[in-house]
């Protein structure tokens, strides 16, 4: 990715990193548990796990994998997700770091790869996809979970807001047909596919990215006056003007290389 968006993802997630590994969204639910069903159906020998994060994704297939990399841009995530690893007693997952856009290995290196609510943040996605192909034996699969992005434009542009604001790495999420179109450009065919709803407690979710009170309090603000109809696209409960939660869709695709 772009110097500039590399920099943002590294400025936002090297000081968070603990939080993601402590965070019960990404630790599980049923979202990993649809990519685990997938992974263990296939019994992969060699996992990538792009964009590991805290490490949750990669732990999880250790156990269907003989062996897993985690791979991500920032190296205190990577060294927060080690840490997490070794507590969990894992010991056939290795780490990498380094750009999805530039994958460090050879091609067909694996035979699945996996990417978990991060493809929002990279710079130039069409490129990601082709470099995850590319590492893809033929008939290895991708399986991805990522942000679905809103058809109806303004609650596309309003949750995009929300997010820039609380995190300005975030890019934006994409429409199913535009995940479908990435993939299919990349030489790879979708078999499967599932959107699964995620709640978001409002104090955690923001909580993450440390925002200082001010930037917390416009972000309130300008969820307050958004249209009605923005904030119910995304269920946001509100109560007594304090805002508790929010509604995210996942979608969920299992894409094989031809």
């Amino acid at each position: 990715m772009s110097g500039d968006q590399a920099r943002r993802v590294q400025a936002q997630f090297g000081a968070s990193a603990g939080a993601y590994v402590a965070s019960a969204t990404h630790a599980g639910g049923d979202d990993l548990e649809r990519l685990l069903g997938w992974g263990r159906a296939l019994r992969p020998a060699r996992v990538l796990d792009v964009a590991t994060g805290g490490g949750h994704t990669a732990l999880a297939f250790a156990a269907v994998a003989r062996r897993v990399v985690a791979f991500d841009l920032t190296e205190p995530m990577l060294r927060a997700a080690r840490e997490l690893v070794r507590g969990r007693g894992a010991h056939n997952i290795g780490f990498v770091a380094g750009d999805v856009e530039a994958l460090p290995f050879r091609e067909a290196a694996f035979d699945v790869v996996t990417c978990r609510i991060a493809p929002h943040h990279f710079g130039d996605v069409g490129a990601a996809v082709r470099q995850i192909a590319r590492a893809l034996r033929p008939g290895g699969s991708f399986l991805l979970q990522d942000i679905l992005g809103h058809d109806d434009p303004e609650a596309a542009t309003f949750i995009t807001e929300v997010e820039r604001r609380r995190d300005p790495s975030h890019v934006r999420a994409y429409r199913t047909v535009e995940w479908k179109a990435f993939l299919r450009g990349a030489g790879l065919t979708v078999i499967d596919d599932a959107v699964i709803r995620k709640v978001r407690v409002w104090d955690d979710w923001t909580g993450r990215m440390r925002m200082t009170a001010e930037a917390l309090r416009d972000l309130e603000r300008f969820v307050r006056q958004a249209p009605d109809r923005c904030r119910a696209a995304f269920a946001f409960t509100i109560r007594d003007a304090a805002i508790e939660s929010f509604t995210d869709r996942m979608l969920l695709l299992r894409a094989d290389r031809d």
